[in-house]
């Protein structure tokens, strides 16, 4: 382990261990909590940090009557967390439909007759596959830096190996290569193979739960967009100039980031959450929306002794720590979609 990562594990010990005394003491200053603990002011001030940012910690509510902060329970917090990471996906999907908007507007018959000279961004409708695959051949021999693109569904056989050629000659040149597919082609058997052929070749590749679009960036010059992002076969929005590229290439980098890399799937049965039963997966879902275990106990019909051992259980099956990593994990897996049967007032 290198000395940063030590470092961090010791850090979020301690943020661990502070959080337990201050539930223990709600009233107590925060300060006094973490002069018990023989922490430096520079542990009390990254713990705190911590604490806020996981939303175990609220320091909106201090007063001179008040002056300890609001200790927030794991439960409450994650459903914080969860609605947070919800809204700006919500924000950043507003975003991307008003640019697909914008562009709709931009490609009507001023733009199809010519461009404004001098224009930053120059904008085309592209309905020919052929003219489709001349611009990405030609945007092979001529990117600099780097492909960026995104598919919601597989490739289509015949196209395979064109696609391969394209990527042999980019990574040749020191291209860099990035390619996001829907987790849904990893059950296709030739899309495996595919993606495979293409890692091998040097190509970064990702799998995601949620692609909003097909789409090819290149360099910050080049961009391919449908013009109706939920009909792949509809006419191709081609556009040129920085402007308009660095906003794509923005959600991306957005769902770049919550991509898994391909070939670092959890397996099935450990950690991915196949091997839990319907009732471990309620229990879960109770949990995650902030219900007791006592209410969750009573909404399953069950002692909270049973409840106690679903959630270790969960735990365990998701290789998590706590029951707030287990939550996170569940969330990103998709494995709190769904109602919470049983979920009573």
């Amino acid at each position: 382990m290198s000395k940063n990562a030590a470092g961090a594990r010791a850090g979020s010990e301690q943020a661990l261990t502070l959080y337990q005394a201050l539930r223990a003491t709600p009233a107590d200053p925060f300060e006094l909590v973490a002069r018990r603990l023989d922490l430096s002011e520079a542990e009390r001030e990254r713990c705190r940090d911590e604490l806020i940012a996981l939303g175990l910690l609220d320091h909106g509510h201090i007063t001179p009557e008040r002056p300890a902060p609001v200790v927030v329970a794991p439960d409450v917090a994650l459903l914080h967390l969860l609605q947070h990471e919800r809204d700006r996906l919500e924000s950043r999907l507003a975003e991307t439909s008003r640019a697909h908007t914008t562009l709709e507007t931009l490609a009507g018959p001023f733009l199809r007759a010519g461009l404004e000279p001098g224009s930053e961004v120059e904008v085309e409708i592209v309905d020919d596959p052929a003219q489709i695959r001349r611009e990405l051949a030609d945007l092979t021999e001529s990117v600099t830096d780097s492909v960026h693109s995104m598919l919601t569904g597989a490739v289509r056989r015949e196209e395979m190996a064109l696609e391969l050629e394209w990527d042999r000659r980019r990574v040749d040149r020191g291209v860099r290569v990035h390619a996001m597919y829907s987790q849904r082609v990893g059950a296709v058997p030739e899309m495996v193979q595919h993606l495979a052929a293409r890692t091998a070749l040097g190509v970064e590749v990702r799998l995601s739960p949620v692609v909003p679009m097909n789409m090819v960036l290149a360099d910050e010059n080049f961009a391919l967009l449908p013009t109706d992002p939920h009909d792949p076969d509809s006419a191709a929005i081609l556009a040129r100039g920085p402007g308009l590229v660095r906003s794509y290439r923005a959600l991306y980098g957005y769902c770049w980031a919550a991509a898994t890399p391909y070939g670092h799937e959890e397996p099935a049965g450990h950690g991915g959450g196949d091997g839990l039963s319907e009732q471990q997966r309620a229990a879960l879902r109770m949990l995650a929306s902030g219900i007791k275990d006592e209410q969750v106990a009573r909404n399953l019909g069950v002692s909270l002794r049973t409840v106690s051992r679903l959630i270790s259980e969960v735990m365990q099956e998701l290789d998590a720590a706590s029951r707030f990593e287990a939550g996170v994990k569940a969330a990103r897996m998709g494995l709190l979609d769904g109602e919470t049967s049983g979920h009573t007032a």
